[in-house]
């Protein structure tokens, strides 16, 4: 698990008068003062705040290599194998038997189920077991500088960074994450960990390293701030007797009424009111087409990660964890 440090993370570089060390990467041709400028401007430090460890900063190719072949590109059928395992289910079920008084008291608070808040935690890390390897500092400085596709993202994400550590008292020599430089337990993004975070202890700190009440208030958060609607369907099972494509939104977030949709012919097992927004997905099963009515509640899980594959491979754990098919239907 990541250590955390009580000192700001500029501060004695800074005092010490610790010059830029040279780069570990002579193919690495970015100019780190002119960067960290351009940071400085965007997250209301000065660029000699964030110079000496920046300079530190390491091109890490396989980070590129990484984000070039992620899961969710997998069909469904292979990818929902990774997530919907014996020994995921048996470990996320002790994880919530062990936790239940704090995740409950969280649940009764927001709204947001307890199984979904340990089923995040359960695909991102393994119940906490696996939180990454690289360092933040490396991940979303690489990918800031050196990932076009997505530079624009990763920069405003490292402009991010710095402040936090500053905020919340981070060593960013030490704080290790994802490839794409999530961190903790819940695999927050450093502009998530900034506006969505919660103090869950009271001990005056955000911390998603090492306490399971900010951990389990800052996953809920993030679900009411995006507009979970507590006791209201996320994903149902449905059946589509045409040959063509069912009709389906631009996106996750439903753009027709339920009536609309049964009157295209999209079939459902269970009663829902005419006017409640869904729409339609399909997935790649490993026995064919699969298809799925989905709510607001499945977009708001999205926001988390944008895959459809990702909400799906969450929504199933935690219909699993419940045991008791609160949530969804697991075919």
């Amino acid at each position: 698990m990541p250590v955390l440090t009580s000192k700001l993370f500029f501060l004695p570089l800074l005092a010490l008068g610790v010059n830029a060390p040279a780069l570990a990467d002579s193919s690495d041709t970015v100019d780190r003062a002119a960067l960290a400028a351009e940071l400085a401007a965007q997250n209301g430090l000065s660029s000699e705040q964030i110079l000496p460890l920046l300079s530190k900063a390491k091109y890490q190719q396989s980070i590129i290599d990484a984000i070039t072949r992620p899961a969710e590109a997998k069909p469904w059928s292979a990818y929902r194998p990774i997530f919907m395992t014996e020994a995921r289910i048996r470990d996320g079920r002790r994880f919530l038997a062990e936790h239940q008084q704090a995740l409950a008291a969280v649940e009764t608070e927001t709204g947001v189920p307890a199984e979904l808040i340990a089923a995040i935690i359960g695909v991102e890390t393994n119940y906490g077991k696996i939180t990454g390897s690289y360092r933040v500092l490396d991940a979303l400085y690489t990918l800031g500088a050196h990932y076009p596709p997505r530079q624009t993202f990763f920069r405003s994400e490292l402009a991010h960074v710095f402040v936090l550590a500053n905020e919340e008292q981070l060593s960013l020599d030490e704080i290790k994450g994802s490839y794409a430089g999530a961190m903790g337990w819940g695999q927050f993004m450093p502009s998530s960990y900034r506006h969505y975070a919660k103090d869950g202890d009271g001990d005056g700190r955000r911390d998603l390293f090492g306490s399971l009440p900010d951990i389990f208030a800052s996953v809920a958060n993030y679900f009411v701030a995006h507009g979970w609607q507590s006791g209201q369907p996320v994903a149902l099972p449905a059946q589509w007797p045409g040959e063509q494509a069912p009709p389906k939104s631009s996106g996750l977030k439903p753009e027709f009424t339920v009536a609309a949709l049964r009157d295209a012919g999209v079939a459902w097992q269970g009663e829902l009111s005419d006017e409640m927004p869904a729409t339609v997905l399909t997935l790649d099963g490993k026995d064919g087409p699969e298809y799925w009515l989905t709510f607001d509640n499945f977009y708001v899980i999205s926001r988390y990660n944008r895959s459809p594959l990702y909400s799906m491979a969450v929504l199933q754990l935690a219909q699993a964890l419940a045991d008791q098919g609160q949530l969804a239907q697991v075919p």
